[in-house]
């Protein structure tokens, strides 16, 4: 399907609610400036610019839901619309998620998060094995000296001297599930499930992976990958190839669920405040330098305002971000069934005002 036969067919569900639940609206203080029509029409533009199929999004003011949108085809050759009620695929958007799960088990006192990864099963065989990998993941991975923590691989500081800088990587990220599990004696997936999912109310939200294929009811909502292809046609793509059970990915969720985590965790109901600061935190390098990654979150301050975000890019499939101004108590998430959001992070930075997206956020709800 041709791009330019199904952008007329834009499909919009829209919901102004302050709520996650059938309540009647009711306006919200400090909502009533936000010209949120005309933001979705922006949102729309963008989508239709970017060559995504679908969009998802949902905003919140006060820990309460304000919009909540579907903009044009879940599944483009079926004509199903996106609804704030379709799964997608976040991708690495996942890993605030895992991040709870590991400070929910710090704060339990069962994990460490300083205590050497050489004294964990396999890390060292793996660590040497990925290290002569030439993926642009392994360069600079040292593992000649067994420095490395969990917090390194939690807070993308494990390349060169561990603790130094800031460099993403969403493989070591992954592997730091291996840890988590060791400790709990528990597949990372459960765990995810006892820490996040049920605590939050996350009932349209799943964990997939090698052993785990998606649950029915969610396969049957999925929103399928899409991808341009050389000819700027819009098609239907592979599914992504299985994964394990890793902390970088391997959610499956909506833009209302993904609200609903947001809700619980601004509201302490999955960590302490004291662990969610911590999260929301630049690291500190070794010589002092604040480092633009807490744990499972970019920080950064633009604007005068700091912002706490993730992206998640799945190539030729999908693509998420989630965007938090905590001062403001705003909440911005997006989920598309093609790689369209992505606007290329550089790996050492955190540069979300890159993203035309976010931009648009910016200039409706914080531009007053």
């Amino acid at each position: 399907m041709r791009l330019t036969k199904y952008l007329p067919a834009v499909a919009l569900l829209l919901t102004l609610s302050p709520s996650l639940s059938a309540q009647p609206p009711a306006a919200q203080p400090g909502t009533q400036a936000f010209d949120l029509p005309a933001f979705v029409q922006r949102l729309d533009s963008l989508r239709q610019a970017n060559n995504i199929p679908g969009l998802s999004v949902a905003a919140l003011k006060h820990q309460e839901v304000v919009l909540a949108a579907g903009l044009g085809y879940a599944d483009l050759d079926n004509r199903i619309p996106a609804t704030a009620e379709t799964p997608y695929n976040i991708a690495s958007v996942t890993k605030p998620l895992s991040a709870v799960v590991a400070l929910r088990m710090v704060e339990a006192g069962s994990l460490d998060l300083d205590r050497p990864m050489a004294e964990y099963s396999d890390w060292v065989e793996f660590c040497e094995a990925f290290s002569e990998q030439p993926s642009i993941f392994a360069k600079g991975l040292d593992c000649e000296a067994p420095k490395h923590s969990l917090r390194h691989l939690l807070s993308h500081t494990a390349i060169g001297t561990p603790g130094s800088g800031f460099s993403y990587n969403p493989v070591l990220y992954s592997w730091a599930s291996r840890p988590i599990m060791a400790v709990a004696d528990s597949p990372f997936s459960a765990l995810v499930e006892k820490y996040v999912f049920v605590p939050a109310d996350m009932r349209q939200s799943a964990r997939i992976h090698r052993q785990l294929p998606l649950r029915g009811d969610l396969a049957k909502r999925l929103a399928p990958p899409h991808l341009v292809d050389s000819s700027g046609t819009i098609q239907r793509a592979p599914a992504p190839s299985p994964q394990g059970d890793g902390a970088a990915g391997g959610v499956i969720t909506t833009v209302l669920d993904l609200a609903k985590f947001d809700r619980a965790l601004d509201r302490g109901e999955l960590l302490s405040a004291e662990s969610r600061a911590s999260m929301m935190a630049p690291t500190p390098s070794s010589t002092g330098e604040a480092l633009p990654y807490g744990l499972g979150w970019y920080v950064q301050e633009y604007r005068g305002h700091t912002l706490v975000w993730h992206s998640g890019w799945w190539e030729d499939a999908y693509s998420a971000l989630y965007l938090k101004i905590p001062e403001l108590d705003l909440t911005l998430i997006l989920l598309a069934n093609s790689e369209g959001l992505w606007w290329d992070n550089p790996l050492d930075q955190a540069a979300v005002q890159g993203s035309e997206f976010a931009q648009a956020f910016f200039s409706t709800f914080v531009s007053q």
